[in-house]
């Protein structure tokens, strides 16, 4: 990784401000069936959306990649996934899957495969932010990440995250 290694650590102002302006590109595009946070960060933009969108249909998906919750955690060889019949049918659904970082992309695309395999036939994604630091795919962020709010260039930290 280049560049300053300083984590960003955000508000929930900063959240709230993302969440608005994800809300609004998602109403300008069409509103999802079904949304779909990514466990464990994911699932608190997923709520947040939710409510923004008033769309009650809420569920989650547990595919994790770094090993802990460390800053510049390690992260495993491939994207760990538990229990994808969690997510029931989505056949025929549009369906808008939601994380709040994404680093290298890879939880991300595993996620989408596991979505369009419970039957979505149209599935878009919104990352509150995008660590470039850590992206290795040939595609920018903006070509694989459908509804992005910020992207950065270390470690971040949000505001769930912090200890009380």
């Amino acid at each position: 990784m280049a560049g300053d290694q300083t984590p960003i650590v955000l508000t929930w102002p900063d959240i709230t401000k993302t969440v608005d302006t994800i809300a609004s590109q998602v109403r300008a595009d069409r509103l999802p069936d079904v949304l779909v946070g990514v466990l464990r960060g994911g699932l608190v933009p997923a709520v947040l959306l939710s409510h923004q969108l008033g769309a009650r249909a809420v569920r989650a998906v547990e595919v994790a990649h770094t090993l802990d919750d460390t800053v510049n955690a390690d992260k495993s060889g491939t994207p760990q996934v538990v229990n994808p019949a969690a997510l029931g049918d989505l056949k025929g659904m549009d369906v808008l899957l939601v994380d709040d970082i994404a680093g290298s992309g890879d939880t991300l695309v595993c996620a989408v495969g596991l979505l369009h395999a419970a039957g979505a036939t149209r599935v878009r994604t919104a990352v509150l932010t995008v660590n470039r630091a850590n992206w290795h795919r040939p595609q920018s962020p903006t070509d694989v990440v459908s509804y992005l709010g910020r992207q950065a260039d270390s470690w971040v930290i949000f505001p769930w995250e912090v200890p009380a």
